[in-house]
């Protein structure tokens, strides 16, 4: 049976951390003077108070719960967050109704980026602290359960059904979990307020600054101006912040080796080469294009080219163009990348460069067989030997996803939209990214969707986040069986 007094007992917690930064968020528009202060306190307020409240007769409730557990707190911690954090939204009427607070909300936790907001600049500063604020600690949210609630579910064998599990196929930080967490949790923070000095440095206002940075290591893509970092016209903001959302897509551990001097270790790490590669070329075949067609010079079209190619690539979802108006062949690359996401251990969304390596490598080994068909090939991964039921779930994995985008595609055209638009929205919002093409394309926000199509893209952000498995098994009837 599942023990529902130990998954009360982990959302009390969740509460309070989320009140404290509302707290936080209502202290940045007092000191501003805005009257959005109120609100943000009330919010607070409401959030901490109801996690006290749960959480006071069960301090004392065991720590430890199993699988089933772990998936439920998985799946319903989103939404938790997703459900207070609406509340500043619905009490300084920035959102008209509760569907457009919390599309917002869920957004920003899921670390999406996609907007309702027409006119940003006008949002009180607490408000858009806390709307970067959500993609942040959806961040820290993927590296804490990373740790805690992954390793129990490890026994039902999904070891590549979340970002969060996957990145400990690579080299191990340290073996015990809390210390891991903690480790991954200070580079996090450690590369945030990194950026946010850099761009400080480089003439970004300090708000700005801090509210770009909280949205550039989350791979969440929120910003504090209506059309985005183009509304910076500095190159060395946007090759700064082109930096960091690289160094977002990564697998954190990476980053800690790196900080180490165990460069070894990254070189030999072939999701990292292949990822490095892929943003390299991409980046570069972007410039070229844009050069050739768009009259544009050479720098501009290498800025442009880098910046929203690994923006798409680490589904960060920042843009400097609307790349919705290039040529066929450069949409096409765009959407291509919309799939891939980056590494795994990191808070990217989309597929992952190392789903992608085991595909092709399992691909490779299967037309081996036709000519060789008693040969045993296995699949490896840094000369690991990956389990066959491992390749297994994650086929499964591949044709949920591509299901579910059909499905949201279908449903998003149901509502008068052209096919490019459809495809490419489902795409971005599975993909955790924010701008898709056409209608919903860079520059423009999802306030006109109808209330039908913005809950369907709010389930498909989720399923994004959680990568699709760990929503679905808790609808299986075996999920409630002893």
């Amino acid at each position: 049976m599942i023990n529902f007094r130990i998954i009360a007992r982990v959302f009390s917690q969740v509460l309070i951390i989320e009140g404290i930064f509302l707290l936080i968020s209502a202290g940045v528009s007092l000191l501003y003077k805005e009257s959005a202060a109120g609100p943000l306190l009330y919010s607070s307020i409401i959030t901490l108070v109801s996690g006290i409240l749960v959480f006071t007769p069960l301090r004392n409730e065991e720590k430890l719960y199993g699988s089933r557990e772990g998936y439920v707190i998985l799946t319903s911690v989103w939404i938790l967050f997703s459900l207070f954090g609406s509340l500043p939204y619905l009490f300084t009427s920035a959102a008209g109704n509760f569907t457009d607070a919390f599309f917002e909300s869920i957004s920003g936790f899921t670390t999406t980026g996609a907007t309702i907001f027409r006119d940003i600049e006008s949002l009180p500063h607490g408000i858009l602290f806390w709307r970067s604020l959500t993609q942040w600690l959806g961040g820290i949210a993927i590296l804490t359960l990373s740790f805690y609630v992954l390793p129990v579910i490890k026994s039902i064998n999904i070891q590549l059904s979340t970002t969060e599990f996957s990145g400990q196929m690579t080299d191990k930080i340290h073996p015990k979990a809390i210390e891991t967490t903690k480790r991954l949790v200070s580079i996090y923070i450690a590369l945030t307020f990194g950026e946010a000095l850099l761009l400080i440095i480089f003439k970004m206002p300090v708000f700005d600054a801090i509210c770009h940075s909280f949205s550039t290591l989350s791979t969440g893509g929120f910003s504090t101006r209506n059309h985005g970092i183009a509304a910076f016209g500095s190159p060395f903001i946007r090759a700064i912040i082109t930096l960091f959302m690289f160094l977002a897509g990564t697998n954190l551990a990476l980053v800690y080796f790196a900080l180490k001097g165990q460069f070894k270790k990254i070189i030999r790490n072939n999701e990292f080469v292949i990822y490095a590669i892929l943003a390299a070329g991409i980046s570069l075949f972007i410039t070229f294009l844009l050069f050739h067609e768009s009259g544009k010079t050479f720098s501009k079209a290498l800025s442009d080219g880098f910046f929203n190619s690994i923006s798409i690539l680490t589904t960060t979802g920042f843009y400097t163009v609307n790349f919705s108006q290039w040529s066929n062949l450069g949409i096409l690359i765009i959407f291509i990348l919309m799939f891939t996401g980056g590494m795994a251990g990191s808070a990217s969304g989309g597929i992952k460069i190392i789903r992608l390596m085991i595909i092709v490598k399992n691909a490779r080994n299967d037309l081996r067989r036709l000519v060789h068909p008693d040969a045993f090939l296995p699949v490896r991964v840094e000369k690991k030997k990956i389990p066959q039921d491992t390749v297994y779930n994650l086929l499964i994995f591949i044709i949920l996803y591509f299901i579910t985008l059909c499905a949201g595609s279908l449903i998003i055209s149901l509502l008068d939209y052209d096919i490019i638009t459809s495809l490419s929205t489902a795409a971005s919002m599975l993909g955790n990214i924010g701008p898709g093409l056409g209608d919903f394309g860079p520059f423009a926000t999802y306030a006109d969707l109808p209330s039908t199509g913005k809950w369907i893209l709010c389930m498909l952000m989720l399923l994004g986040r959680l990568e699709l498995l760990t929503v679905i098994v808790i609808f299986t009837r075996s999920f409630y069986n002893r």
